[in-house]
């Protein structure tokens, strides 16, 4: 009974199935139609997952995202033999019959009642079509279980949807959606991908044998990819003259050619499609630009949205990165510090004004093969963008004080003594919450006796003298400071809040070389803050194309900017860098050391570029500081700002800036801040006189001209590593 139950509804289908072939003639037909109700229902076509691409600020490819791999092409650019041996292999009769091969299905259909289950195909190239849409919809495992499970029910659904595909689309649009769809086998998904993964050409150049191979492979993919084992590659082989066979049997091709073409080998080139940031030139930058995608809503509402559309959307990122400007901070890095060392150079540049990264560099590879020295996160950011907890800042955070100072109404000649600090209650230091954060029984020492003595901000800045900046920044307030330090765009790298004690000064904050040269880039742009730009125009899949533009305001007077630069610059010529010296150019710029040598840094700017350089130890810096190591094939007994990271700095700077026109800082309003006002210095016998072209014209006392406060080399001037709640040991 069963039996002949099913050869009564096979009939029945058979007769409804050719109802679209036929033109509709027919009783059995119409009551085949009614009782199957198979009528032409609308197929979702959701976009096919493409490939993203991120392009450099000239345009070239530097990155690839895609959750499958896929190039899709016009027919057109599908070779003719390509689509003559699809054809002929899978539904040869495809430009005669509608939607739906009758003879082949009826076939088919008879054979799978008879045989208890579907054991024979017999679907259209539209069919086919449209179980390769509803697979690629499915979200969950259970739907595309549901997409290809052998039932009647499933294939009436796809007669449907077909019925509904032949009115939509021309055959020949069919074709070219077909081939954009299909699975090849490897990874590649569509004929384009599939012909550069196999062969490593296009699919307009595939010849006979390599057409019959991927007409042969979209089968069944799985059990012929010849990426699996030789066992599948002599599957796909076999396959492959099954195809020649055929197309020389229909007189598509003479039994010549498929024998010259059967004589061939497989071919397969095994050409792999690099894929996510490990692949990328630039692993960095690329994280820094696939965390910035994530994390913004401009890119859809969730996380799950956002990585869809980065994975599948088909999108043509253009980016900020200049690849000139980034093989200079990759050479100069490798010049002082080695891959294979254990510590890890870091090197961000940005332009003031717009806020755009143009290089983002680190002397470790990225990757998780240990072997290597690979490091698995991006040392050049914060933790929002792929990186860890960053490293202590340093004495670069002093310019935030500065910067506070002379907005507060000091001038270039105010200062105090500054032989060593010592807070004199708890009161001194009230963090923006107004809880006294100060630390009585915490000594902070200078690095050297000879850091001692009255300082100005002049030279209490060339020296980066730890004692005279604890009392400036009790002098303008903690809260004070650290508002600064936020509005100029510092933050700690993990996210966290910036930690707000009497040493903040110093650097104690962990942060990392974007969001530092991001904020010495506001002096370099006389106040304008913009936000780190990665991304200026992203294209859709349809050519849609969105700009993405700096987003900046003023944080700070233009005039304050540039006293703050004009202070800076001395640290080149009077200061921690005068043992390296300047770019030949307009620059201004800050050492930095943190207290037992745990880290060291480098901040500076020219009015064209930003740049901040940072060196330790990612394996922990208070377990292995920067005392007694060798970096880059050399010996140090400490390691200062002016050591490794301001030679970096130099050596990139001078190459990124090579063809880059020079401009000069805007000249310090001398009337607001030259002089002294109500923190003069004693008064003293002058040393030089006033007319010497050497002497400087805001140091009317001409205090400490050479700016080393002894250390010949420049390398004095350290921030500490502790939040101030125990004594405080000198530097070196």
């Amino acid at each position: 009974m069963r039996l002949i139950a099913a050869g009564a509804a096979a009939g029945v289908l058979t007769a409804a199935i050719a109802l679209p072939a036929v033109g509709g003639a027919g009783v059995a037909a119409k009551s085949g139609m009614q009782e199957l109700n198979l009528k032409p229902e609308d197929l979702n076509e959701p976009p096919l997952p493409e490939r993203t691409k991120l392009v450099d600020a000239g345009g070239k490819k530097i990155a690839e995202f895609y959750y499958e791999n896929r190039q899709s092409v016009t027919l057109d650019k599908v070779a003719p033999i390509m689509r003559t041996a699809l054809i002929s292999i899978e539904d040869f009769r495809y430009y005669q019959h509608g939607p739906i091969d009758v003879e082949g299905t009826a076939r088919a259909l008879l054979k799978n009642f008879t045989g208890g289950g579907v054991v024979q195909g017999g679907s259209s190239i539209t069919q086919q079509y449209v179980k390769q849409v509803l697979l690629n919809a499915a979200e969950t495992p259970e739907e595309q279980a549901a997409a290809i499970a052998p039932t009647l029910s499933r294939k009436l659904n796809e007669l449907r949807y077909a019925m509904a595909i032949d009115k939509k689309y021309s055959k020949d649009q069919i074709l070219e959606k077909y081939f954009n769809i299909a699975y090849f086998g490897a990874g590649a998904h569509g004929v384009q991908a599939a012909a550069k993964r196999f062969f490593g050409k296009s699919a307009a150049d595939l010849d006979l044998a390599q057409a019959a191979t991927l007409a042969g492979a979209v089968q069944n993919p799985n059990r012929t990819d010849p990426n699996v084992s030789k066992q599948s590659r002599a599957l796909l082989l076999a396959r492959r003259n099954v195809v020649l066979d055929r197309m020389a049997q229909l007189g598509k091709i003479t039994p010549q050619d498929a024998a010259a073409a059967k004589a061939k080998p497989l071919g397969f080139k095994d050409v792999k499609v690099a894929g996510g940031c490990e692949a990328s030139k630039y692993p960095y930058f690329c994280l820094y630009v696939q965390n910035d995608i994530l994390n913004n809503d401009d890119f859809g509402k969730t996380p799950k949205e956002r990585l869809r559309l980065l994975q599948r959307g088909g999108l043509t990122i253009k980016t900020t990165i200049d690849p000139k400007m980034q093989e200079a901070a990759e050479k100069a890095i490798k010049k002082y510090v080695f891959k294979s060392d254990k510590q890890v150079a870091s090197q961000a540049m940005i332009v003031p004004g717009t806020g755009e990264i143009k290089a983002m560099a680190a002397s470790r590879p990225f990757g998780r093969d240990k072997k290597d020295n690979e490091i698995s996160y991006n040392v050049v950011a914060d933790a929002a963008h792929g990186g860890g907890g960053g490293f202590q800042q340093g004495s670069t955070a002093k310019a935030y004080t500065l910067a506070t100072a002379l907005e507060e109404g000091y001038k270039y000649n105010d200062g105090f003594p500054a032989s060593s600090y010592q807070a004199g209650s708890y009161g001194d230091f009230r963090n923006c919450k107004g809880d006294r954060v100060g630390d009585p029984s915490a000594t902070i020492n200078n690095s050297s006796e000879s850091e001692g003595g009255f300082k100005t901000l002049q030279t209490g800045t060339w020296g980066s003298v730890n004692a005279f900046f604890m009392r400036l920044e009790q002098k303008v307030g903690l809260c004070k400071v650290v508002k600064m330090a936020k509005r100029l765009g510092l933050h700690r790298s993990d996210g966290q809040k910036l930690g707000e004690y009497e040493t903040f000064t110093l650097g104690i904050n962990e942060v990392d070389p974007v969001t530092v040269a991001n904020s010495y880039a506001v002096f370099a742009s006389r106040g304008q803050y913009c936000r780190p730009l990665a991304i200026t125009e992203v294209t859709d899949r349809n050519g849609k194309v969105t700009q993405y533009k700096p987003k900046c305001s003023e944080v700070l007077e233009p005039e304050v900017a540039d006293a703050v630069s004009g202070i800076l610059q001395g640290v080149f010529t009077k200061g921690t860098m005068s043992g390296v010296g300047g770019i030949g150019r307009d620059a201004a710029g800050k050492t930095g050391t943190t207290d037992e040598y745990m880290t060291a840094w480098f901040a500076g700017y020219t009015p064209n570029l930003s740049s901040a350089v940072s060196v330790g130890d990612p394996r922990g810096a208070y377990k292995h500081p920067l005392r007694g190591v060798t970096i880059g094939g050399r010996y140090y007994g400490s390691v200062f700002g002016a050591s490794i990271p301001g030679p970096i700095w130099k050596a990139a700077m001078l190459k990124a800036l090579e063809d880059v026109e020079p401009a000069s800082f805007t000249e310090v309003d001398r009337s607001r801040f030259g002089g002294c006002g109500d923190n003069c210095a004693p008064k003293q016998p002058k040393k030089k006189d006033p007319q010497d072209p050497n002497a400087d014209p805001f140091d009317p006392f001409n205090l400490d001209p050479n700016g080393n406060n002894g250390d010949p080399n420049g390398n004095n001037g350290h921030g500490h590593g502790r939040g101030g709640t125990t004594p405080i040991t000198p530097a070196n």
